[in-house]
């Protein structure tokens, strides 16, 4: 039987970077063996749950491209690839726990205790064979010698965790848990139900914790624990797969950069580390950067176009050619595409916002005559190519006795209203001639 592996998260608030990187595990082993992965979301906890917790989950996975593969079809179709799936809803399938209760109570394995109803625990150690820990041997501890029997139906007739995750691996099949490290200490209880159902447990690969960079543990508080902030802050999701990938498991080489059809092909349980990963989002930051810098044309001016339509910037006022040369001019220039909006927003507005100290140092009496002389130059180049504007800033800088750094400061405030940006030359070559020259007017006007 082919590998059948599951993401089983609860909607209780925001889908945390360690979830993410669990999901991603599950998926990544579930295509490198040809096997079925599973989205099951564990809503039993009715006062905790909300529909917007399970949309932060769903976008969250098809934002990183994690797809699914089975579950109940949809009627609107938002299965994120193959268009048909949604995923398991705990909260759907209780009479398959009530079913499962009665029989453990049926064969003495449960017993009713104050309302609820209690496990009959082993009282004998358990062993827990581990993909990546290795063989745990479980103890009872003091307080479990007296009572280890455990709750598996609250008294308000809740199914708990232990009971419904056990239940459901059991009905569909899963031959692997992978999760992370933290749900060890859950393990004990579940291999006894399942010994309970008379069946074999999954094997499991419990995967190390994601740690802060200083090495303590990472709370929903931390900077960058959840993958929302991501998705807003405008980094590519093949960048973030490709670090999480490398939280925890290793391939051959120490590579940094490996493409999704790659870490699919070497990702393997056995290479999973044993030792807890630490989260640096400096080198996230700098693997985006990467990935924009070397992203093809067509995804990159994709991406770009989301960025400035969540920055309020409509770039379908524009023509398409126009608005993939001014993307281009933005190419590996910065790291967020995030920072896009500030970077290069002037291309897609109607008046140009003046930095103010920028203003202030650079529209100064004596800028005006050699602004208002590049002016005219410029007024009668053609064509007006980049190649020919750098021409004619050197020109009329040689002619004036200037360094030609004293006309693109002036030029560059008044084409894009900011000391820095794209190349200048390029830029105005985009905007064109008729545009360059009404900003180097309004310009002077200001001096």
């Amino acid at each position: 039987m082919k590998p059948r592996v599951r993401f089983a998260p609860s909607p209780t608030g925001f889908l945390h970077i360690g979830g993410a990187r669990t999901a991603l595990f599950n998926w990544l082993y579930a295509r490198h063996t040809g096997g079925t992965f599973i989205l099951r979301i564990e809503d039993t906890d009715a006062a905790r749950n909300t529909q917007e917790a399970v949309n932060v989950i769903l976008n969250g996975l098809r934002w990183l491209g994690l797809d699914w593969d089975e579950g109940p079809i949809t009627a609107d179709a938002t299965g994120p690839s193959k268009g048909i799936y949604g995923p398991y809803f705990q909260s759907q399938r209780k009479e398959n726990y009530q079913r499962r209760v009665e029989a453990l109570l049926s064969h003495g394995l449960a017993y009713e205790h104050e309302g609820a109803i209690k496990f009959k625990m082993t009282r004998e150690p358990v062993i827990i064979p581990d993909l990546v820990v290795g063989d745990v041997r479980r103890e009872l501890t003091d307080r479990e010698q007296v009572d280890p029997d455990f709750v598996i139906v609250r008294s308000d007739g809740e199914p708990v965790f232990h009971l419904v995750n056990v239940i459901d691996d059991l009905e569909m099949n899963i031959t692997h848990v992978i999760r992370g490290e933290d749900h060890l200490s859950n393990t004990a209880k579940h291999i006894a139900l399942f010994k309970a159902f008379g069946v074999e447990p999954p094997k499991y690969a419990h995967i190390p914790l994601i740690l802060n960079i200083d090495g303590t543990k990472m709370s929903k508080r931390d900077k960058g624990a959840s993958l929302t902030s991501y998705m807003e802050e405008g980094y590519a999701p093949e960048a973030v797969v490709n670090y999480l990938s490398l939280l925890g498991w290793s391939p051959k080489g120490n590579r940094e950069k490996l493409s999704l059809e790659e870490t699919v092909e070497l990702f393997d349980l056995p290479q999973i580390l044993r030792h807890n990963a630490r989260f640096d989002l400096t080198k996230l930051s700098w693997l985006n950067g990467e990935y924009i810098r070397e992203m093809a044309d067509d995804r990159f001016h994709e991406l770009c176009i989301h960025a400035l339509a969540k920055a309020g910037l409509d770039t379908n006022r524009y023509p398409l050619d126009y608005v993939k040369s001014a993307l281009d001019t933005c190419k590996g220039k910065f790291k967020l595409f995030g920072e896009l909006a500030g970077y290069a927003g002037f291309y897609f507005q109607d008046q140009v916002e003046y930095d103010a100290q920028a203003a202030a140092q650079v529209f100064i009496p004596e800028n005006k005559p050699r602004l208002q002389r590049l002016r005219e130059v410029l007024a009668i180049l053609e064509p007006f190519h980049h190649e020919g504007i750098g021409a004619t800033f050197g020109a009329v800088a040689k002619e004036l006795g200037i360094k030609t750094g004293v006309l693109v400061h002036p030029a560059r405030l008044a084409c894009c209203g900011k000391p820095a940006g794209p190349s200048l030359y390029h830029l105005m070559a985009v905007i064109g001639k008729d545009r360059t020259l009404c900003s180097i007017d309004k310009a002077l006007a200001r001096m």
